[in-house]
C-alpha cells in the first residue's frame, strides 16, 4: 500500500485495515489501493496520482485554518470547550464569548478561558488556534456560541450533552417486561392482513391488563409505495415517516362501509403468508376515495387537523410527498423516465422539482394525508399507554441505514456517501462478508450540517416512544462501506464521540431510553463504553455464553441494563431452533454444504443439552409439567420448556425482558433468513399463530403470563 494514500485515507477517516471473526479466529484485511481511491474521491478528494494526493492532503491541512470556528461543538456538561482561529492580531484585544438558547435572540456573556494551541503562517497574515475552556454551567441544550473580536463576529452551535442517556425510572417496579413484536404479523379478525395501529393499541390494552409495561417493535418506517413486496423494515425509504400501511382504514373518521372490499381484504386474510401488495393497494384505494371525500368536504374539523400537520412541516414531509409522486409517476409509466427527466427529476435540486410538484399537486397531498393519517393513529396508541399508565410504552427501533432508492438520498444526495453503501465484513456466518446498499451519512458532510439530519431522525423515532433500539449501533462510529459495483470493502469512522453525546443529548430531552444493538463482530470494551453512557443492551438467551463451549450464563450473570429476551427477528423462535428449521431451510437453498449442515446439526443437538441441563439447575421447569427426558432422538418438543425459559429469562437481573409472541404459541416460523431475499425465502411475511383478540384467554398465554410475573 502506497503510504500516501494511506496517510490520506486515514485523514478522511477511511480504515486502511480492519479485522474480522471467520474460521473461529480474527483475520486481518488490507484494503486494496484502488479501493482506497475510489473512497477518496467519493468522498471528494482526488486521489488518482501521488501529485493529486498531496493536493489533497494540502487540501485538509488547510481547512481548519480557513475559517474561524467549527460548524458546531458536541460538548459534555462536565467539559465545555471549543476552539477558534483569529488573526494574531486580534488576540491582543478582548475576545468575548456570548451564549443564547438555539431559537431566542438575547445573549448572554459567558466566562471563557483560552489557551494558544497552535499557530501559522500564510504570507504575511499569522494565525493561531486557541483552545476554549466554558467556565459557567450550561443544561444540556443546543445553543448558539457568538464570538466577537475587534475585527467582528464568528458564529457557531454548541450542542451540551448529558453525561448519560435518559435513565429509566422504574416506577416502583423492581423488573419490567413486555412483548417483543413485529406489527405486521399481528393476527386480529379486523384488520385487513397486516397488523395495524389500532392491533397495536390492542396489544397495549393486552400488556396494560396483564402487568407488563413496554411493547417492542419492528422499525415502522415508510417503504416504497409502488413495490409493497420490498417488505423489509430496514430499507425505508425515509426514516423520518411512517408506513402507511399501518393504517387501520376503517378507524380514519371519513371512512365509509363502501370503501372496504370485503371479498378481497377476506382473500388476502386467508392466505398463509402476508401478501403485501393486495393489502397495500386495497388500503390505498380506500384511503384515494376518503381523502377525495373529505378534502372536497370542505371544512371538517379533520381537514383543520390536516392543514394544521402540514403546517408544522419544516421541508421534509414536502421532499417525501413530492418524491412518493415522482417514484408513482414512473411508476405508472413503466418505471421509466426520458433521460431529460430523470436529470431534472434525479434529486430535490433537480431543475424540474417545482414544476413536477405544481403540476401534481393533488397527488402530493394526497401522499402527506397518508402520513398525516399515519401520525394520528399513532397518536392514540400513544394516548393509549398514557392512560394505562405503562412506564416505557412503545419501544422502536431505528434502522441502521436507509434504502439508496429513497427519499433521505434524493433529497439531500451530498449529505450521503455517494457510489458505495453499507453492509458487513465477512464473519462466521457470511465468509463473504453482507451487501447491504444502504444509504451511509458522508462523515464530514454530516458535520457541517451540525449534525442536523442525524437529529432529525432521531427525534422521530423517539416520537411517541419511551426506549428507542439503534440497530448496529456500532454504526455510529464506524460503518463498513463497499462500493455499488465491486465486493471489497472497508470502513468508514464518524466522530464517535460527537455522535454518542447528540445521541445522549435527544434522549435527555425526548426523555427516551436507549437500547444499543451489537451482537456479532464488537470491539472490545465497546460494550463496556455503552453501559457507561447509560445506554442500554440486548441481552438475548441464544448469545448470552460464557465460553467456547457454549455454557449459558447464570440468571445473575446478565447485565441489569439490559434488555432481555430469547431470540431477536433475525434469530428461529424457541420451537423452530429446537427442531433446527433454519439449519434445514439453509441447507435446501444451498447456503449450507452437507458437511455444514452436519456441523450445525451436531452443535445445536449440544447445545439442546446445555439448555435443558441449565433449565434443571435453574429449577425452572413447571410443577405440572416436570422434564420427561433428554428429547433428543425423534422425541417430540419437549412439553413444557417454552414455559421453563421464559421463567429462566424472567429471573435474570435484566431490568427489562421481553416475551415474543412466537415462542407463547411455539410457532415455527422464521420471521427473517438473514443473507435471503424473498425470491429464496419468505422474510417478514409470517403471521402470527393465534388472533389477538384470542390471545389473553388462551391457556398458553395465561400460563407464560404467569410464570412471567412470578420473577417479574
Amino acid at each position: 500500500m502506497s503510504e500516501l494514500i494511506k496517510t490520506l485515507a486515514e485523514k478522511l477517516n477511511i480504515s486502511t485495515t480492519y479485522t474480522y471473526m471467520a474460521g473461529g479466529g480474527v483475520k486481518e484485511c488490507t484494503a486494496s489501493d484502488d479501493l482506497l481511491r475510489f473512497l477518496i474521491e467519493d468522498m471528494g478528494y482526488s486521489a488518482k496520482s501521488d501529485e493529486d494526493i498531496e493536493k489533497s492532503l494540502e487540501r485538509l491541512e488547510k481547512r481548519r485554518w480557513q475559517k474561524a470556528m467549527d460548524a458546531i461543538y458536541v460538548c459534555r456538561e462536565n467539559k465545555l470547550c471549543f476552539d477558534i482561529v483569529l488573526r494574531e492580531e486580534e488576540i491582543g484585544s478582548n475576545v468575548d464569548v456570548f451564549y443564547s438558547k438555539e431559537g431566542q435572540e438575547d445573549f448572554l456573556k459567558l466566562n471563557v478561558e483560552f489557551k494558544p494551541a497552535e499557530k501559522k503562517q500564510d504570507g504575511h497574515s499569522a494565525y493561531v488556534r486557541l483552545e476554549a475552556k466554558i467556565l459557567n454551567k450550561l443544561k444540556p441544550d443546543y445553543y448558539e456560541l457568538k464570538v466577537k473580536t475587534i475585527k467582528g463576529e464568528y458564529h457557531s452551535v454548541l450542542a451540551v450533552a448529558p453525561l448519560q442517556c435518559y435513565a429509566l425510572d422504574k416506577k416502583g417496579k423492581e423488573k419490567l417486561f413486555g412483548f417483543a413484536m413485529q406489527l405486521y404479523s399481528l393476527k386480529s379478525k379486523h384488520n385487513w392482513g397486516v397488523g395495524d395501529f389500532s392491533d397495536l393499541k390492542q396489544a397495549v390494552e393486552l400488556l396494560a391488563d396483564s402487568g407488563g409495561d413496554v411493547i417492542g417493535l419492528n422499525p415502522l418506517n415508510v417503504l416504497l409505495n409502488d413495490y409493497p413486496e420490498a417488505a423489509s423494515p430496514y430499507a425505508s425509504i425515509s426514516r423520518l415517516f411512517l408506513n402507511p400501511i399501518y393504517i387501520d382504514v376503517e378507524n380514519v373518521p371519513e371512512y365509509q362501509k363502501g370503501d372496504k372490499n370485503v371479498a378481497a381484504v377476506n382473500a388476502a386474510k386467508a392466505k398463509e403468508n402476508i401478501d403485501y401488495t393486495a393489502v397495500y393497494n386495497l388500503k390505498i384505494k380506500a384511503l384515494r376515495a376518503i381523502y377525495e371525500r373529505f378534502i372536497n368536504k370542505g371544512n371538517t374539523a379533520y381537514a383543520k387537523e390536516f392543514a394544521e400537520f402540514k403546517d408544522k412541516d419544516e421541508g421534509d414531509l414536502q421532499r417525501l410527498a413530492v418524491f412518493q409522486a415522482i417514484a408513482h409517476e414512473r411508476f405508472l409509466r413503466g418505471g421509466r423516465f426520458d433521460k431529460a427527466e430523470e436529470i431534472e427529476l434525479g434529486s430535490a435540486l433537480g431543475s424540474g422539482v417545482n414544476a413536477f410538484a405544481k403540476a401534481h399537486e393533488k397527488e402530493v397531498d394526497f401522499f402527506k394525508f397518508l402520513q398525516f393519517e399515519a401520525d394520528r393513529q399513532l397518536r392514540l396508541v400513544k394516548k393509549e399507554i398514557d392512560k394505562r399508565k405503562l412506564v416505557i410504552g412503545l419501544y422502536r427501533d431505528l434502522p441502521v441505514g436507509v434504502s439508496k432508492d429513497s427519499a433521505e438520498v434524493w433529497s439531500d444526495r451530498y449529505l450521503y456517501i455517494q457510489r458505495s453503501g453499507a453492509g458487513a465484513p465477512p464473519d462466521n456466518y457470511f465468509p463473504t462478508g453482507q451487501k447491504w446498499g444502504l444509504g451511509a451519512f458522508n462523515p464530514r458532510e454530516l458535520k457541517e450540517r451540525c449534525y442536523k439530519p442525524f437529529i432529525r431522525i432521531l427525534r422521530a423515532n423517539m416520537k411517541y416512544a419511551g426506549a428507542v433500539r439503534i440497530d448496529h449501533i456500532m454504526g455510529l462510529s464506524r460503518l463498513f462501506i463497499i462500493p455499488d459495483d465491486g465486493q471489497e470493502g472497508t470502513y468508514i469512522r464518524y466522530n464517535a464521540e460527537d455522535m454518542m453525546n447528540i445521541l445522549a443529548l435527544e434522549s435527555y430531552l425526548n426523555k427516551c431510553v436507549v437500547v444499543g444493538e451489537c451482537i456479532g463482530n464488537v470491539e472490545a470494551g465497546y460494550t463496556e463504553s455503552l453501559l457507561k453512557r447509560g445506554i442500554y443492551l440486548l441481552g438475548v438467551l441464544w448469545s448470552e455464553r460464557k465460553d467456547e463451549n457454549g455454557t449459558m450464563e447464570t440468571p445473575d450473570e446478565y447485565e441489569e441494563k439490559y434488555f432481555a429476551s430469547v431470540g431477536t427477528h433475525d434469530m428461529p423462535p424457541l420451537k423452530a431452533w429446537w427442531f433446527g428449521r433454519e439449519i434445514d431451510t439453509m441447507h435446501r437453498l444451498g447456503l449450507y454444504t452437507d458437511e455444514e449442515m452436519r456441523r450445525a446439526y451436531h452443535w445445536r443437538e449440544h447445545e439442546r443439552r446445555l439448555l435443558l441441563d441449565t433449565l434443571d439447575r435453574e429449577g425452572v421447569w413447571p410443577k405440572d409439567n416436570l422434564r420427561h427426558g433428554d428429547y433428543m432422538y425423534g422425541e417430540n418438543y419437549p412439553e413444557g420448556m417454552d414455559e421453563a425459559v421464559h421463567a429462566y429469562m424472567a429471573k435474570t437481573k435484566s431490568e427489562v425482558f421481553m416475551l415474543m409472541p412466537e415462542d407463547i404459541f411455539q410457532s415455527e416460523k422464521i420471521q427473517n433468513l438473514p443473507g435471503t431475499d424473498v425470491d429464496k425465502y419468505p422474510n417478514w411475511r409470517s403471521k402470527q399463530v393465534i388472533d389477538l383478540e384470542d390471545m389473553k384467554d388462551s391457556n398458553a398465554y395465561q400460563r407464560h403470563i404467569n410464570i412471567v410475573k412470578k420473577y417479574r
